[in-house]
């Protein structure tokens, strides 16, 4: 089984965060959330995840992933040291996937130097990488999507790299997705 570590932080992204965890855990992956000293997080919009990890009390290591949903909690990514050295271990020696505001965080942290990814189109910088506006980008170990509305191609994209085509093409079967963008 895989196991995928979704960090978060009050104001993250609904969407994106309870989107892309319910496909992956449709198709059998284990999603653990945490958040820094507490055992619950609130969106932007308000819905409250509960019986959730404190982040202080796992080993980071453990997992095959990094999801770092969007959201303008990512301002506060930005100023937590736990956080981005988590980060940058899975950037550099697992992987890590991100969407909309997610990516620009490792954008200013240089990780996206030479890299192809998307993100929240307004938030684009020059993070010297190559931007591409499709809804989700793979480059190595690196996955970005680009907003809330890319919230499925951006799971499947995190499936078919973590558990192949067959398990991808199964769980969209499921749910009678048919790719519009195609």
């Amino acid at each position: 089984m895989k196991n995928v570590l979704c960090i978060l932080l009050d104001g993250f992204e609904e969407l994106e965060a309870v989107g892309t965890i319910a496909l992956l855990k449709r198709a059998g992956i284990n999603v653990d959330i945490a958040t820094d000293g507490k055992i619950q997080a609130t969106g932007r919009y308000g819905m409250t995840l509960s019986d959730i990890y404190d982040l202080n009390s796992l080993n980071y290591n453990d997992y095959d992933m990094l999801f770092v949903p969007g959201g303008p909690h990512y301002a506060k990514i930005l100023k937590n040291d736990l956080y981005l050295k988590i980060i940058k271990y899975y950037f550099e020696n697992k992987s890590i996937s991100t969407i909309c505001a997610g990516p620009t965080i490792l954008g200013k942290l240089g990780l996206l130097k030479g890299k192809s990814y998307t993100c929240f189109e307004s938030m684009n910088d020059d993070f010297g990488g190559n931007y591409v506006g499709t809804y989700a980008v793979l480059d190595g170990n690196l996955i970005t999507g680009k907003s809330a509305a890319a919230t499925i191609e951006f799971g499947f994209m995190i499936i078919k790299f973590l558990l192949g085509e067959e398990k991808d093409e199964e769980i969209k079967k499921q749910i009678y997705y048919k790719d519009e963008q195609k």
